[in-house]
């Protein structure tokens, strides 16, 4: 897959730019390549029970049918939701901000 035309990059830009600890996950995209505009250098983590649960945070900005929302609801302390991904999910009104 090619992720340069991705939004995230920009998101992440502004997220790292006001000092947040920057760490994603994509099912398809193993290692962020260096591009034109942005250069993280970046690995894509596991999403454990352990690594959802050390986050202040959880950006979704795409939604994959490879991930298990519910599961990512379960572990997550706060999750913002750019994808409407979490709609309609037990408990989500507690964690989710829609975005």
């Amino acid at each position: 897959d090619d992720p340069r035309e991705s939004p995230s990059f920009k998101l992440l830009e502004l997220l790292q730019e006001k000092g947040a600890e920057l760490h994603y996950n994509d099912p398809h995209i193993p290692v962020l390549p260096p591009m034109r505009k942005y250069s993280f250098n970046l690995k894509s983590n596991d999403l454990t029970p352990e690594t959802l649960a050390s986050m202040d945070c959880i950006l979704l900005a795409t939604d994959h049918s490879a991930y298990d929302y519910r599961f990512i609801l379960d572990h997550a302390d706060l999750i913002v939701d750019t994808r409407n991904a979490f709609n309609g999910l037990r408990g989500a009104e507690h964690k989710v901000v829609q975005a």
